[in-house]
């Protein structure tokens, strides 16, 4: 008893009323419509007099509002209200405006199901709780029994008059099944109506895509730009305290590198922060490096940690994509970190740029370490990055020992990138 009685009554049946109710509320403007295309069959005076000409505007109201409901943005709406009102799981339900023939037929079913069915427990809502209490109280106001109510003349026998308490109750608890009833199936046909198309599974795939490409692209961002600083930062503090006591020039010089480096790199971060944060003012802070504006800083600070560079630049940096400089400043990067992190202090590096034909020729070499980067304990991301920046890019990029050294060779197509 107390199960059906939740079933009626409970809070989920009381929100999947009023949702009802906000469907017949939705509803009348197309009854009025419909009042004016059936008046010329049932008379003006009598359209919405009569339960059979309100029936008959209310059907030709319906198919007005199929038609209505056809625009994308029918289905976000109708889905904010069934998540608030209907307890319909979530998942279940589509995200954003309908795509698609499919999708926006869909919606326009559900919206007229919703309004159709609204309706009548709308109109079922507004006229029996009047009429079941004039039949509860029957009995006890005589007025009621003299007074031309419009009740039938049945409920003028005293046998009648008795039962009309009972009557009325469970005309309440009709109202109350039918609507509880309704609500369900509403509620059940909503993620058959209102969920996710296969135009909607691909987009929100494609989206999901674009995410991650996003989330990789920030984390090759944070690895290159901070991993450079941590190694640089890390060889140029050890070489300042290995001759503190007899070269404080050199201290001077390491500490100054230090700064420069740091101040950069907070300032990378915090425009990879304010991507994440999606914050436009934090990213207009600290625009990418490039070859162009930042190499030869680069340059002075990996020196400044120990590292011998040789650089032979044979092209004008000045000259490339913006796309193109930006990728190759992070390559050469990632390039000078692995040689700082794997070869230490005193390492030398041999760095060249030069334009081979239609591609940016970006190579790179040091002494073989002890141990590859690509196999040292706890990382082996650094090379993996150099890759996917080369093939977005269009480009290739080989690493590993040749000629006992370990050789970075990157070619990155300039041709397509002139106005990314």
């Amino acid at each position: 008893m107390k199960a059906f009685g939740t079933a009626l009554f409970g809070r989920t049946a009381r929100r999947r009323w009023i949702h009802l109710i906000l469907g017949g509320a939705l509803s009348m403007p197309y009854v009025f419509v419909g009042s004016v295309i059936m008046g010329p069959l049932f008379g003006d005076d009598q359209i919405l007099g009569t339960l059979p000409a309100q029936l008959a505007a209310f059907a030709a109201g319906l198919p007005l509002a199929a038609i209505s409901a056809l625009f994308p943005l029918t289905r976000p709406i109708s889905v904010a209200a069934v998540r608030t009102l209907c307890e319909v799981p979530d998942g279940s339900l589509a995200e954003g405006p309908a795509r698609g023939r499919v999708a926006r037929g869909r919606a326009s079913a559900w919206f007229t199901l919703h309004l159709g069915l609204g309706g009548i427990i709308s109109g079922m809502s507004l006229a029996l709780p009047p009429f079941a209490g004039v039949l509860i109280t029957l009995p006890f106001f005589v007025v009621f029994r003299d007074s031309r109510i419009g009740l039938p003349e049945v409920f003028g026998e005293p046998w009648m008059v008795a039962l009309s308490p009972a009557i009325g109750c469970v005309c309440l608890v009709a109202l109350a099944a039918c609507a509880a009833l309704a609500g369900g199936l509403l509620a059940r046909w909503a993620p058959d109506l209102l969920g996710p198309t296969p135009a909607d599974r691909l987009a929100a795939a494609e989206q999901r895509a674009a995410d991650l490409a996003v989330r990789n692209r920030l984390a090759r961002e944070l690895h290159d730009s901070v991993g450079h600083a941590l190694s640089a930062v890390t060889l140029q503090a050890s070489a300042a305290r290995r001759v503190l006591d007899h070269d404080p020039e050199f201290v001077r010089e390491a500490l100054a590198a230090i700064e420069d480096t740091t101040r950069r790199t907070v300032g990378e971060l915090d425009a990879v922060l304010g991507v994440l944060r999606e914050a436009d003012d934090a990213r207009s802070t600290a625009p990418a490096p490039t070859l162009a504006a930042d190499l030869d800083g680069l340059l002075r600070r990996t020196r400044a940690g120990g590292l011998r560079v040789s650089a032979a630049i044979d092209m004008e940096p000045e000259a490339l994509p913006p796309l193109v400089s930006r990728e190759a400043y992070r390559i050469v990067q990632e390039a000078l970190s692995n040689a700082l992190r794997h070869g230490g202090d005193g390492t030398s590096v041999t760095l060249r740029l030069t334009l081979d034909g239609p591609d940016l020729a970006v190579t790179a070499e040091n002494p073989l370490p002890e141990r590859s980067p690509a196999t040292r304990p706890g990382g082996g991301h650094g090379l993996r990055g150099i890759a996917d920046r080369a093939r977005l890019l269009g480009g290739t990029a080989q690493a590993g020992p040749a000629d006992g050294a370990w050789r970075l060779d990157v070619r990155l197509p300039l041709k397509g990138h002139a106005h990314a």
